[in-house]
């Protein structure tokens, strides 16, 4: 494979990134990527009604985030209708497109001859070969393909094999409308012919528009690009994905605390494989990625698994960046949790050293921050049901008691606080979850938490002392 490879990811600005634009846009990158070449960036906006800044922003912060970068500058599909007339303008030259004067009338009239029929829309090819001198008055004409008839279009497609279509059931596309505007037909294939882009991946609902295009690119006399169809993604039921399966936009899922990396790896893992293996690096990811890996059936989608993923990644992460990454959700969260955003330098100190204790159950980003309820909790806390259930009078009366030897510890660390409970308990004749239950509840205001002696140490002499006389002076 050499070096001239060009990929391509062209969405439309109508909405967010999609989870299988992500997918989409992860396929093309790995596969530039890993033979040495470019993959561009296209906004295919030529919907002028429902192309709106804010999906190009999504759709770029999307990728920015996912870690995916583009070769070049952004194409704009709309910036460039010019050279798309030009091109219909061609095809009308060489006779390989012809002006149609089909009324609005004429076309609902075959359309719906081919419904009572039950047959698909087809253009009857009436302007074919009409002499335009016959042309009605006032009708303005749209340019149509003038598609081949007869034989058949075949694409060797790198994911589902040979596709053929008979000629007969492919009709003349319309190039340009009657107002002059390029169809997204057209667009596609002027404009990858002038990227230069060498490998189409897409998903399969574009699997008809392969034909079609080539068809076009045939017309033109332009090489065909390799093309690579790839299954949709289907819900974990089997249906088609929908929000409840994880239909999001990519912006959504950093908002559920899911970190790029592990977004990224589930996504690789969805319709491709390499052997049994589950993790890979992104360096792992380039060196093995392939067209022909991927399967011919739709991915589905899980949950499940892709928290189970996000966890792996969570645990393997640098402190460091895990609370970057908090940073970066904080704008989203943090108000309700009573967070400013961005994070002060002492309660980053803070996150940053009560981190390993956090990171061992954290599947989200958010369950993290759930944890860490009791780093900004103002005193005094508000318990959740189950810690105000653990604190009894006789587990307050327990904290009063053990109050005064963490009082005269010299040094306040996880192995101090550790050892001066287990005195304690054993001194009273009590199981240790005797004493550190109520101790847990009392410090965080929950039930669970990250291990309690790690709290402490991250709370310090103060806090910690401090929370554990506002729950025995309520007794």
């Amino acid at each position: 494979m050499s070096s001239a490879v060009v990929t391509r990811f062209a969405p439309s600005p109508t909405g967010y990134l999609h989870i299988g634009g992500a997918r989409t846009a992860l396929f093309n990158w790995l596969y530039a990527r890993r033979f040495g070449g470019r993959m561009l960036l296209r906004i295919e906006d030529t919907d002028r009604e429902r192309s709106t800044q804010g999906a190009i922003d999504a759709i770029v912060d999307g990728l920015h985030w996912l870690g995916l970068d583009w070769d070049g500058d952004v194409v704009y599909q709309f910036a460039r209708a010019e050279r798309h007339r030009a091109a219909a303008e061609s095809l009308l030259a060489s006779g390989n497109a012809y002006r149609c004067y089909a009324t609005p009338e004429e076309l609902t009239a075959m359309r719906e001859a081919a419904r009572a029929e039950g047959r698909p829309m087809r253009y009857d090819g009436r302007w074919r070969d009409r002499d335009p001198s016959e042309a009605p008055a006032g009708v303005k004409p749209v340019i149509r393909l003038r598609a081949p008839s007869e034989g058949e279009t075949v694409v060797e497609d790198g994911v589902q094999g040979r596709v053929v279509w008979q000629n007969r059931d492919l009709d003349d596309l319309v190039l340009l409308r009657s107002d002059g505007n390029p169809t997204y037909m057209l667009a596609v294939v002027v404009d990858d012919h002038d990227m230069g882009v060498t490998h189409v991946i897409r998903g399969d609902d574009h699997l008809t528009n392969a034909a079609r295009q080539s068809q076009i690119y045939q017309a033109l006399d332009w090489p065909v690009p390799n093309m690579s169809h790839i299954p949709l993604i289907h819900g974990s039921d089997g249906a088609k994905l929908s929000k409840r399966h994880g239909a999001l936009g990519v912006d959504a899922y950093r908002d559920l605390g899911y970190l790029p990396s592990a977004l990224r790896n589930y996504l690789v893992r969805l319709g491709w494989s390499h052997g049994d293996q589950e993790i890979f690096s992104t360096d792992e990811m380039i060196a093995a990625f392939d067209l022909p890996a991927i399967g011919r059936s739709p991915a589905r989608f899980d949950f499940a698994k892709l928290e189970n993923l996000n966890g792996i990644y969570i645990r393997g992460a640098e402190d460091s960046q895990i609370v970057d990454a908090i940073d970066g959700i904080l704008p989203a969260l943090g108000p309700a949790r009573g967070i400013p955003a961005p994070m002060p330098a002492d309660l980053r100190e803070k996150f940053t050293a009560a981190m390993p204790g956090l990171k061992e159950r954290a599947k989200t980003l958010v369950d993290l921050l759930d944890s860490a309820y009791y780093l900004t909790a103002a005193r005094p806390l508000t318990l959740d049901e189950k810690a105000a259930a653990l604190l009894n009078p006789d587990a307050r009366a327990r904290l009063a008691a053990i109050l005064p030897p963490l009082e005269a510890l010299p040094e306040w660390d996880a192995t101090s606080t550790e050892g001066a409970v287990r005195l304690f308990a054993e001194s009273a004749s009590l199981k240790l979850g005797q004493v550190a239950q109520p101790l847990r509840a009392a410090l965080t205001g929950r039930a669970t938490s990250p291990p309690l002696f790690d709290v402490m140490a991250v709370l310090g002499r103060e806090a910690s002392l401090g929370r554990l006389r506002d729950q025995i002076e309520v007794a």
